[in-house]
């Protein structure tokens, strides 16, 4: 059985940036990342849209808030140290008529408290920005960006590596036992022992939590996220970022406009429930997943309270005409067929028991374990940070 002072498991963008953190830290410490993929960032980071968020939405002193400043300013320096292409282009949040100024004053609040560049504009300085979208009032965030978060990943794992700490692909993480010692880590590819362990499971990292004897403060509840993406013919319509002014009640942004780092344009997501917690397609089943998701009371008490917004979506999923038209709140050029069908992704949701959905970063330490029980955008782009925060934890349990 392999020993080694730290095993990660999950081989997405936070957990290969703790094991980054952890190596600047602890320099010839050894360190394996266990991924049950044949390859890093197979699921969240590698369907991501890219975005490099400048955190105006976030509470001011939340956790969100405060990795995401910092970690963009770290993403950015990472990737201009590494020749990895991103671009600070810009954001719009419109707001299409009145009834949305008061939730995109309060944007504008948490933005100017958190430091973030941002200004308020009319329909002028919006119509030179962005000549398509609509809107009567919008934040002009020009600090916002956009990567390639599966091209961070792939210089993670190599540098990493460079510094000797193994990546095990295929190896999925079965169970753990604890003693005063070790976590020892039973998976697929054989037995892993480390004096600790960091949980960045994602989609599954409640269940991590839960073999490790802790209960998880949320549960994991996915929601497939579907996206179209703008014909050549289109791509005109939309120069930069575009979002909605955010329903205040639901967590998601809604759809918006986002322009990829390689070309392109995408439109979404919606938000659906997944029938499988790796359901990127409809047609996707899991039937533990499924039901887990269908008899959790936390589900059940959201549901109650969001079914309307809920049904909205799916029929947006099955609907393109629909989806046609919440994204021509924005943009109203927007026809049918200037939309492509692009890749889904799916968003690990952490939600308590009495139905509300963590809008934070959840962090549950043990002895020995740092479970990373909930990292929703913009956790990539504050993955940096997000690793140093995780070491911090850990240096507290090196013996």
């Amino acid at each position: 059985m392999t020993r080694v002072d730290l095993v990660i498991a999950g081989g997405g963008i936070v957990g290969l940036a703790t094991a980054y953190r952890f190596q600047e830290r602890f320099p010839g410490r050894r360190i394996v990342v266990l991924e049950k993929e044949r390859d890093v960032a197979e699921h969240q980071t590698g369907h991501n849209s890219g975005v490099l968020h400048s955190g105006i939405y976030y509470k001011p002193g939340s956790l969100k808030a405060q990795n995401c400043r910092a970690g963009k300013l770290a993403m950015e320096a990472f990737c201009e140290e590494h020749g990895i292409a991103f671009d600070r282009c810009g954001k719009v949040i419109v707001a299409v008529d009145e009834s949305e100024f008061p939730a995109l004053d309060r944007i504008f609040e948490r933005g100017q408290a958190s430091g973030v560049q941002c200004e308020m504009i009319g329909t002028e300085r919006l119509g030179e920005l962005e000549p398509h979208a609509a809107g009567v009032r919008a934040i002009h965030v020009p600090e916002a960006g956009i990567v390639d978060y599966r091209e961070v990943c792939r210089k993670l794992a190599e540098l990493i590596s460079q510094r000797g700490a193994e990546i095990r692909f295929g190896h999925r993480v079965r169970g753990l036992r604890q003693s005063d010692r070790e976590v020892v880590v039973e998976t697929t590819g054989g037995d892993v022992s480390g004096e600790l362990l960091v949980n960045c499971a994602g989609l599954h990292c409640d269940r991590v939590t839960q073999m490790g004897g802790v209960r998880p403060e949320a549960k994991i509840v996915p929601f497939r996220g579907e996206y179209y993406e703008l014909t050549p013919e289109a791509t005109h319509l939309c120069r930069n970022l575009i979002y909605p002014t955010p329903d205040p009640k639901f967590p998601f942004l809604g759809v918006h406009f986002t322009r990829m780092i390689h070309g392109g344009v995408e439109c979404g997501p919606n938000a659906v429930l997944a029938f499988a917690r790796e359901g990127y397609r409809k047609r996707d089943i899991n039937p533990r997943d499924l039901f887990e998701s269908l008899t959790y009371v936390g589900f059940l008490r959201m549901a109650s309270r969001h079914w309307r917004t809920g049904m909205g979506e799916m029929w947006r999923s099955f609907s393109k005409q629909a989806f046609v038209k919440a994204l021509s709140r924005l943009l109203p050029a927007i026809r049918a067929e200037h939309l492509e069908a692009a890749p889904a992704g799916v968003r690990a949701q952490a939600l308590s028991p009495d139905g509300t959905l963590v809008d934070d970063f959840l962090v549950q330490p043990n002895e020995r374990i740092v479970n990373i029980g909930n990292a929703p955008s913009p956790a990539a782009t504050a993955s940096l940070n997000i690793g140093k925060l995780v070491v911090d934890r850990l240096v507290e349990r090196i013996g």
